[in-house]
């Protein structure tokens, strides 16, 4: 053996003998017990982050170890086009080009983010492999597979067929800036310091971050038991403005706060969730008054007749202006007409911003939903009931609370990239739809498409389509292919997490593969806390939905890896740490050996840099071990001229000791794999090796000076040894299967010559 580990000439090499010689595939065998993992699947828009890193880590882990005891273990690889990350990703390379998607007709753009994918897909497969994931690459899906567009497609298909998919205006989380919506659960919220106003409104004053929405608010709440405002709830009220009066009702809310701002709020419900809510109850209108592209519209007072000159000149100046401009204009407006009572310039509140950073504006637009009553009921029972078991079990909590709490599911993005929803509009049964295109001098059109027609045929509108905005009530068809010349297919995309939802059934070839009829359901499913309800509730939801039966037996969700500092990892902190950096500088089996003993229970934690620098050494230690081992057989062979026998007889206290501790280790190992106890399986194996092999046993060893007793201890360090390099296998499988390698001839006592990944678990 070489006289240093050197992981950087190995891994490669050894990854490759895996991988040619077939230990990584499945084949059907109903002999055998099945065992499967569907990789979650890394996403298309860049490389794989520390969180991908662990995943693969623990789920290598468990299909290693199951794969050595005799079960059937398949693990199924996988990327996800990620619809709005990558599309953000790749809007990011644009406008360093100096361009953006509107200079792209919607064809047009999809294919160059295909491009940009491609990239991305092999770098992301490349990251896997140096990673040691055991993966049936033979078996390998992308989101975006014709079969499992075809898959997704027949699922809505069906879902509308049973009365569970509808179109409606709702309120929604709308980013101006990418120009998609998102769930309430895809959204962040950071902290801000925004100046808080303080305006008359009438004979009260009301206080406000969004002075600039005042123009459609329709209405005045206050709390039914705040005595200030109590004799005036149910009276209606001209109120002063900038541009005339608006009239308004007072009403009832009990979740205004009396004890904020001034007790009063004015209510919006195109641009607040719970005025929205409002509205329904108290069937309010709902009018917006920022449009798609993040800008003020006052069309609907600008054509006004018998309205004071002045009030028509300030409603053009905040026209088409972005929000903050307008906003400064207004101010100056609300100053002018002594409206503006003063400013808090401290205000610190909790701003929602979407997953690139930009304010979300809650919007008014028609979205294609899920009703989810029916469906999120029996996948809620499932976990009651024991047959879904969610590891560690006070994870279970938030699985509960998120399903007694949700409500019906916005499936619709105005997104380019994704899977486009298979809905269809024909063109002269619904003149109200408005269609941006390039036309033919690749200029962006935007108009109803009444309109556009008698101007632009039919096939430059095609060419050229960049989005339609439809409303709630066109008539439609729904299909995979157009069902005539004169049909424009739905620009929406399903939202990520609806396709992402179905992967359990994609992946094995749902519904009548033969891999689907034997695999499925799955053992386990592996993934983050954080999308416990963005994505695993939908999974189960999917999964016994279209086939009876829950996705997967277990859940593990392993915790947020943070930076050497604690917080979160971000560009913006400069705290983010690239895993391959350390992969290249202590050894894979060293990052991933300190990051699964960091996921104790399951929580978060910090990058754990030490402790990869410690399990380093360990690869190190072990080595050493093993070319002692070596050095001492050949020594003793050469000094007694024959070869070492195994131990039947003669066992000292010691040799007895060791061996009883082997025994307790692999049970304990196997007990805490069964539980998700990674990280103490992998400190049990570690203690064991280091503390009682290395540290006592081994010297001991040493000193035995008598023939027949060296002999015995080093068989039994042999047997010892064999067995701690399968245990460790899992965890840590180049220097294992290394060592494995270069003492095939002395470690194989009673084994097969096969590699170690080939080998069976010990008993």
């Amino acid at each position: 053996m070489e006289k240093k580990f050197e992981h950087k000439d190995v891994e490669k090499k050894i990854y490759e003998m895996w991988e040619k010689g077939g230990y990584f595939g499945a084949k059907i065998d109903k002999t055998k017990t099945p065992y499967t993992i569907v990789l979650p699947p890394p996403n298309a828009s860049g490389k794989m982050h520390t969180g991908n890193v662990l995943m693969i880590a623990i789920e290598d882990i468990l299909i290693r170890w199951k794969r050595m005891k005799g079960y059937n273990a398949l693990w199924i690889p996988g990327i996800d086009h990620a619809g709005t990350e990558t599309q953000i990703t790749f809007e990011r390379e644009l406008k360093k080009q100096g361009k953006s998607r509107f200079d792209y007709d919607r064809n047009t753009l999809y294919e160059e983010i295909w491009k940009f994918v491609q990239k991305n897909k092999s770098l992301v497969e490349a990251q896997i492999r140096s990673m040691g994931a055991s993966i049936d690459w033979s078996r390998y899906k992308f989101t975006l597979d014709s079969d499992v567009l075809n898959t997704v497609c027949e699922t809505f298909e069906k879902l509308y067929a049973g009365g569970l998919i509808y179109k409606d205006d709702y309120i929604v989380n709308y980013c101006p800036v990418c120009g998609t919506t998102y769930a309430d659960i895809e959204i962040d919220y950071k902290e801000r310091t925004d100046p808080f106003y303080y305006m008359k409104y009438g004979p009260f004053v009301i206080g406000t971050v969004r002075p600039e929405t005042k123009f459609r608010d329709t209405a005045l709440a206050v709390n039914p038991k705040d005595k200030k405002y109590k004799e005036w709830i149910g009276k209606t009220l001209e109120i002063p403005g900038l541009l005339g009066n608006i009239t308004m009702t007072i009403i009832s809310d009990p979740d205004v706060d009396p004890k904020f701002g001034t007790g009063i709020m004015k209510v919006t419900p195109a641009h607040d969730s719970h005025d929205f809510e409002l509205s329904k109850k108290y069937n309010l209108p709902v009018n917006p008054i920022i449009d798609l592209n993040g800008r003020m519209d006052f069309s609907w007072f600008i054509g006004k007749v018998n309205v004071d000159p002045k009030h028509i000149e300030r409603a053009k100046k905040y026209h088409g202006k972005k929000v903050i401009e307008a906003r400064k204009l207004m101010l100056e407006d609300f100053k002018e007409d002594r409206l503006l009572v003063k400013v808090d310039e401290n205000y610190s509140h909790s701003v929602p911003i979407c997953k690139a950073g930009h304010d979300i504006e809650p919007t008014i637009l028609p979205n294609w939903f899920i009703k989810v009553e029916s469906l999120k009921s029996p996948a809620h029972e499932v976990v009651k009931k024991g047959e879904v078991n969610i590891y560690p079990k006070w994870q279970e909590i938030k699985y509960h609370r998120w399903m007694e709490n949700m409500h019906d599911w916005a499936i619709s993005r105005q997104n380019v990239w994704g899977i486009r929803i298979p809905v269809w509009y024909n063109v002269d049964e619904n003149p109200d739809i408005t269609a941006s295109f390039l036309n033919k001098d690749k200029k962006v059109v935007t108009e109803k498409l009444v309109d556009a027609l008698k101007k632009h045929s039919l096939d430059e509108v095609k060419d050229g389509l960049q989005r339609l905005m439809v409303p709630k009530n066109s008539k439609f068809k729904i299909g995979k292919v157009a069902p005539g010349e004169r049909f424009l297919q739905e620009t929406d995309t399903f939202d990520t997490w609806f396709s992402s939802g179905q992967w359990p059934l994609v992946t094995l070839g749902y519904p009548n593969s033969e891999d689907f009829k034997y695999f499925y359901p799955t053992s386990v499913l592996e993934t983050g806390w954080e999308i416990l309800s963005k994505w695993v509730s939908r999974m189960i939801m999917f999964g016994i939905y279209l086939t009876g039966k829950p996705p997967f037996t277990d859940v593990y969700l392993h915790g947020i890896v943070k930076s050497t500092d604690g917080r979160k990892m971000s560009k913006s902190l400069g705290n983010e740490i690239n895993p391959e950096e350390y992969q290249a500088e202590f050894g894979t089996d060293a990052l991933r050996m300190g990051l699964v003993s960091g996921t104790a229970g399951g929580k978060d934690f910090s990058f754990p840099r030490e402790k990869i620098i410690g399990y380093r050494n360990f690869s190190n230690k072990i080595w050493n071990m093993a070319r002692f081992l070596e050095m001492m057989f050949e020594k003793f062979e050469s000094e007694n001229g024959k070869k070492i026998s195994k131990f039947e007889t003669g066992l000292s206290n010691t040799d007895k000791s060791i061996l009883e501790n082997l025994q307790f280790t692999i049970s304990n190992v196997d007990e805490n794999l069964e539980k998700y106890r990674l990280s103490d399986a992998a400190e049990a194996i570690y203690h064991f090796m280091w503390d009682e092999i290395a540290d006592k046993y081994i010297e001991d060893v040493k000193k035995r000076e008598v023939s027949a007793e060296k002999e015995i201890g080093l068989s039994v360090l042999n047997y010892v040894f064999t067995n701690c390099l399968k245990l460790l296998h899992p965890f840590m499988p180049f220097v294992t299967e290394e060592i494995w390698n270069n003492l095939s001839g002395i470690l194989a006592v009673g084994e097969e010559k096969k590699p170690l990944i080939a080998s069976s678990w010990p008993k």
